[in-house]
């Protein structure tokens, strides 16, 4: 692998190998830019993978402790580890779905289709449809999405059979096994799925896209990458002139070190990437870097989850195959008449036997929970992911009061539902409930929602920088060479899961940069 002097201000430094960090420096390595990866996690192979719900979790998790405030019931249940997202090579795409949809277009002018929403900070994102359009297909491309491109969808297991028959019974036309970027057939040298219902634990097979055995390997072969593993971004740091010079980051064995860069890169989820900004706080930058309209850490977004868990007469083992194939979209669209402004998704939801011993209701205890249990394999789930409304105060904050093992103040996430939240949820119970009858359900449970996963829109693209954080291309508005690549930079969450729009939104900034580079503007 090629190594990069640590006094090499040249390289383009990211930090996080996910779907946004990973993807990116694959696309600048393969256009000649020198990039030095810092991932805070371990480098593991499918090998290392384990078929075990808990062990898997353990394995690929991020499992530092936060804190959570505000009024949303994780805060209750999950109070030390209120969002969720894996930290090894690879990031959260070793751990992930599959499930790719992209923004509807309405979604990108939130301000603008929802109008006055009392308590919501909502904008406008400043690119269009029209713009990320081109490169939701070289993405859909890219990762080998089913349904797209001629590729087919996954086959259905038995629990989208019970889906299925359930959204026809109410009237959804729409309802298919859903876009993935999991193999439905061989694709770009990996398999199809062995359908085993593992593919959320690490994918032995690797037949979902993963930035661990798809994009970075690609990326190192170009020579132009450095890789660095359990190697834990601390601070961004800047020269008088107010640009970023380079990152400061501990290895595993705790040794700080100092990377000099060309361009920093923070692609750490939502949550580590504000952490970051608020920590590299300076006599320059007293609110920490590109926070001058205090906007760094605001209007937090992690989607308005609903789950509904039914028992059927007869065994449905949902357990088994691809645990999320299974959508429908006709509550997606913007229907004002419904009560509520935005929509939400349909999709199929299955989880192991641990999983949902600790998910169903935390702190359920006693008989009927013991029975509920004894039902397992009879058990069939659906949920909703929709779009929240942005608010101010929903945000990520360092902890004045406790700090991690490298002495960086850790993050507290503090979330209220808004209203509009709340009839969106309350709206999809009911119809998640109405399909699951209308098939012969003997009883449903409205589940709470659990550690939050698209976590989303805290250091959000902008116009102007008086309404966020970021420009069109993902560059910080106060500082020309830091860039953000994840789910931050969201300017609305929309309905539907956000990582395909991650990589979109990568490999357009790649094209972006390098230009930027090559023309000696960067």
């Amino acid at each position: 692998m090629t190594m990069y002097d640590l006094e090499d201000d040249g390289v383009v430094v990211i930090v996080g190998s996910g779907a946004g960090g990973g993807t990116l420096a694959h696309e600048l390595t393969r256009r000649g830019v020198a990039v030095v990866l810092l991932e805070s996690g371990p480098h593991l192979t499918p090998d290392d993978f384990v078929n075990d719900e808990w062990a898997a979790h353990q394995q690929l998790s991020w499992l530092d402790r936060r804190t959570a405030s505000g009024g949303w019931r994780v805060a209750e249940d999950h109070p030390d580890d209120p969002v969720w997202h894996c930290e090894v090579v690879g990031g959260t795409t070793t751990h992930w779905s599959g499930c790719c949809l992209r923004l509807q277009p309405h979604e990108m002018r939130a301000a603008t289709t929802y109008g006055s929403v009392p308590g919501a900070s909502l904008i406008d994102w400043p690119i269009s449809f029209a713009d990320l359009e081109p490169w939701y297909e070289l993405a859909e491309t890219k990762m080998g999405v089913t349904r797209t491109g001629g590729r087919p969808g996954l086959p259905a297991n038995n629990n989208f059979k019970v889906m299925y028959h359930g959204a026809k019974a109410i009237g959804l036309d729409s309802v298919n096994t859903g876009r993935h970027a999991i193999n439905s057939e061989p694709f770009d040298g990996r398999p199809a799925t062995d359908h085993s219902g593992f593919t959320v634990q690490g994918d032995k097979t690797q037949s979902k896209w993963s930035t661990l055995y798809v994009e970075i390997p690609k990326a190192l072969k170009t020579g132009k990458l450095e890789l660095r593993a359990q190697c834990r971004a601390l601070r961004v740091e800047h020269d008088a002139a107010g640009r970023a010079s380079g990152v400061l980051y501990a290895d595993k064995n705790g040794a700080q070190h100092f990377q000099k860069a060309r361009v920093v890169v923070l692609a750490a989820n939502c949550v580590e990437s504000s952490r970051l900004l608020l920590n590299s706080h300076s006599g320059l930058f007293p609110q920490g870097l590109a926070n001058g309209w205090g906007h760094v850490g605001r209007h937090y977004l992690r989607h308005i989850i609903a789950t509904v868990w039914s028992v059927f007469p007869e065994p449905v083992r949902m357990y088994r195959g691809e645990t999320m194939a299974g959508l429908a979209t006709e509550m997606a669209a913007h229907d004002p008449a419904r009560g509520f402004v935005g929509g939400y998704y349909i999709e199929l939801n299955a989880m192991g036997l641990p999983a949902t011993a600790a998910f169903v209701d935390p702190g359920w205890w006693g008989r009927d929970f013991a029975c509920f249990m004894e039902h397992y394999a009879h058990v069939a789930g659906l949920f909703i992911t929709g779009e929240d409304m942005p608010q101010p105060d929903n945000r990520v904050t360092l902890d004045g009061d406790q700090t991690d093992r490298f002495g960086v103040p850790i993050a507290n996430l503090h979330y209220d539902d808004h209203a509009n939240d709340v009839r969106l949820r309350n709206h999809g119970y009911k119809k998640l409930s109405a399909m699951h009858q209308a098939v012969g359900a003997l009883r449903t449970i409205e589940a709470p929602p659990y550690p939050a996963s698209h976590n989303l829109g805290s250091n959000r693209m902008s116009a102007k920088p008086e309404d966020g954080v970021l420009d069109a291309h993902g560059r910080a508005h106060e500082m020309a060479n830091l860039f953000i690549a994840d789910g931050s930079q969201f300017a609305s969450g929309g309905a539907g899961n956000p990582t395909l729009t991650i990589v979109a939104l990568a490999m357009r900034q790649a094209e972006y940069m390098a230009a930027l580079m090559s023309a000696g503007e960067l």
